[in-house]
């Protein structure tokens, strides 16, 4: 069974650090393009970054401030995200899926964590 198991979420000052984590169980997670996506209340989901072969995406909103990574001996994926501001709250979400490219939209990853809630207050 393919499991997603998140954590490192919490609540933070503006401008603090939080480092997200990731653990892929029942497979290889270098098989895998991984992505971090967040969705707030009343706003869709949002993929923030994701990796595969070395190549990795970022959205706008978060370029110079988050950073992907992957540790493929423990299967596990990061997010370290500095600078953070009050707009990152959201609840963020682990992904995985199979495509052959940096995959953007949510339904070409097969596989979800539970998602981790991370608040940053003012």
């Amino acid at each position: 069974q393919v499991q997603l198991v998140e954590s490192g979420g919490g609540l933070v000052q503006a401008g603090g650090s939080l480092r997200l984590s990731c653990v892929l169980s029942g497979r290889l997670i270098s098989t895998y393009i991984m992505g971090w996506f967040r969705q707030a209340p009343g706003k869709e989901s949002e993929l923030v970054a994701s990796n595969r072969a070395g190549r990795t995406y970022y959205a706008d909103s978060v370029k110079g401030r988050f950073t992907i990574s992957r540790d493929n001996a423990k299967n596990t994926v990061y997010l370290q995200m500095n600078s953070l501001k009050p707009e990152d709250t959201a609840v963020y979400y682990c992904a995985a899926g199979r495509t052959e490219y940096i995959a953007t939209d949510s339904v070409e990853y097969n596989y979800w964590g539970q998602g981790t809630q991370v608040t940053v207050s003012s």
